[in-house]
């Protein structure tokens, strides 16, 4: 269950969004999901710190306009000063923050904790339950002060990250296709999702006049499209990622690596690799391209 205490958002251009909650409810979640919204987080600031560093963001320069904090109790004898630093940067900086807080079933907890093998950060070595017990008498006042309160005992991560997006992401997009071109003389690239082999398609590289170019240049990419086994291609590639893309996208995933190789990754790989760049933009997707090996010397497209 998630509850929205305050909808009303600020207007200033610094979005301030303070992370916290029961220790193993979904903090380092959270975390991910900001940083892949674009997000400047920053785990574990001592609240007394917040007034400053709110001070150094605006003097950034519109740098970093979207910050995310982390504040628990495992900076303990730094937690009571929270309210006091919320309370300067919104008469100092006009800066009103929203707070996150992210919450979990008793029993829940209890379960985590002996999953991941961890002792409660509150326990002093005793069993979970009685840090657990503690920590909720301490974060009880700022819960109540909580705009978004997610109780994750239900939830997999994948879900709270939903969530999360729902409610503070922009433009509730932050799924990204990486295209990326190669040549698999110079090794598959390992952070690949997929990888598809174009070494069947026909080379431009015995073509004399379009050996010096890449796939870049439009005559090497007319003649790298214009092949009926290309277009087949193309059309069964795209029936495949129409297909993909939104499971992976479903499943959370913040960024799907395609990987489009030829011999050198010079002529018909980034030709391709161009070509599902537009195409996935046009279907709604956030896409970039890399091309890995354009500029490795002498490269047999």
């Amino acid at each position: 269950m998630d509850q929205n205490v305050d909808s009303n958002q600020t207007s200033q251009d610094l979005e301030l969004v303070i992370i916290t909650g029961m220790s193993g409810a979904g903090k380092t979640v959270a975390v991910q999901s900001f940083e892949d919204m674009g997000y400047f987080c920053v785990d574990n600031l001592p609240p007394a710190l917040i007034p400053k560093f709110i001070d150094l963001v605006e003097g950034s320069g519109g740098k970093m306009q979207k910050v995310a904090l982390v504040i628990d109790l495992r900076g303990r004898e730094f937690f009571d000063q929270l309210f006091g630093a919320i309370d300067t940067i919104g008469r100092e900086s006009k800066v009103v923050p929203q707070i996150l807080f992210l919450d979990s079933k008793d029993n829940v907890l209890v379960r985590r904790y002996k999953e991941t093998r961890r002792s409660h950060p509150l326990a002093g070595g005793g069993p979970p339950l009685e840090g657990i017990q503690i920590e909720r008498n301490l974060l009880d006042d700022l819960k109540g002060q909580a705009q978004m309160i997610v109780d994750t005992s239900d939830l997999k991560p994948v879900h709270l990250r939903e969530r999360i997006i729902q409610r503070f992401s922009s433009d509730k997009q932050v799924f990204n296709v990486q295209i990326l071109s190669f040549g698999y003389k110079h090794g598959i690239p390992i952070d690949a999702d997929l990888v598809f082999d174009v070494r069947f398609l026909p080379n431009p590289h015995y073509i004399d006049h379009l050996r010096p170019k890449t796939g870049l240049d439009k005559q090497v990419s007319d003649y790298v499209l214009k092949w009926s086994e290309t277009q087949q291609f193309i059309e069964k590639l795209n029936d495949l990622l129409e297909y993909m893309l939104p499971h992976y996208k479903r499943e959370g995933k913040s960024q799907l690596v395609v990987a489009i190789g030829c011999t050198g990754g010079k002529h018909r790989s980034v030709t391709l690799a161009e070509f599902f760049k537009s195409k996935l933009a046009e279907d709604g997707y956030y896409t970039y391209v890399t091309h890995r090996d354009t500029e490795k010397g002498k490269l047999e497209g």
